[in-house]
């Protein structure tokens, strides 16, 4: 941005990724949210200094950033870089709280609910809020949507982001590794 007012470079200028910053949801859009920083300058075009894109705002897959934060909203934040070609800084939500696939282990044995049924088989979501997809080879009868389903994780590749599931006491264990 070339005529961004000297405060607000200034600021940007002061960021480091990692550090942690507060403010408030200003502005929610299809593409991320702009948060007002608590420390930060106003911007002159956009709601808020901060910006969230939607990957970042949660480990788990989410529809809008509406089912994550509202406007009004306190949220704290890690900076991933600041002074983008928008004089903006980009910021993570999810960054502040534990991967929560992390906490998988292949063999585990899970509760779920088919979330949505593809030509390749079915995803499911986990307690966690996590999802896996159960290849079609593995289903042995037609799910639908809604549909509880106990399984067994014998895939994980958490730089992915993907999870490999079949459905218990179909020889899971013959069939795990993980990335």
């Amino acid at each position: 941005m070339d005529l961004e007012p000297p405060e607000l470079r200034s600021f940007l200028d002061s960021l480091r990724p990692g550090e942690l910053l507060s403010g408030v949801v200003a502005a929610l859009e299809p593409f991320g949210v702009f948060v007002q920083l608590d420390d930060g300058p106003r911007h002159p075009i956009f709601p808020g200094v901060g910006f969230i894109s939607i990957p970042e705002l949660s480990w788990v897959r989410i529809g809008a950033a509406s089912d994550v934060v509202r406007v009004g909203q306190r949220v704290r934040c890690e900076v991933l870089r600041a002074g983008t070609d928008n004089g903006e800084a980009r910021l993570s939500l999810r960054a502040t709280v534990a991967d929560p696939m992390r906490d998988l282990r292949v063999g585990q044995v899970l509760d779920g609910v088919v979330s949505r049924v593809v030509p390749i088989g079915a995803f499911v979501r986990v307690p966690n809020g996590l999802e896996g997809l159960i290849h079609e080879r593995d289903l042995d009868a037609r799910v639908r949507r809604g549909d509880p389903v106990i399984v067994v994780v014998t895939r994980i590749d958490v730089p992915r982001r993907r999870l490999a599931f079949v459905p218990r006491g179909q020889g899971a264990m013959d069939r795990t590794n993980s990335s």
